[in-house]
């Protein structure tokens, strides 16, 4: 998956049944993240057990469906979302790692102008 720290990932608030694939997908996203979906953004799904997750996006003339499966453990979402919640690309990486996006918080972004 070839992405960049700016783009935003949206995280669905509800579990998601996998069968959907990328039509269904996109459809939840226009109704339920009232987005477009081939906007250039992530859009993760997840199943009722949380231990698959679907990730969406438009790269550049069509669109592409990640799937992942955890053999023996959940990943972190938290557990009530009232509507989609919008994380950055590390908090995604560590979504994937398993960890609890919820409670971590990485350093400050810096930007210097001078450098001595």
């Amino acid at each position: 998956m070839f992405i960049t720290s700016d783009i935003k990932v949206w995280i669905c608030n509800e579990p998601t049944d996998m069968r959907k694939s990328i039509d269904g997908l996109s459809m939840m996203v226009a109704d339920s993240f009232n987005l477009q979906p081939a906007n250039g953004e992530l859009f993760v799904f997840y199943n009722q057990y949380r231990d698959k997750l679907k990730i969406l996006y438009w790269d550049n003339n069509g669109f592409v469906v990640w799937y992942k499966r955890v053999e023996k453990s959940k990943f972190a979402i938290p557990a009530t979302l009232l509507k989609p919640l919008a994380i950055n690309t590390k908090q995604l990486r560590w979504l994937l790692d398993g960890l609890d996006i919820s409670k971590l918080k990485g350093h400050n972004g810096l930007e210097y102008k001078d450098y001595f």
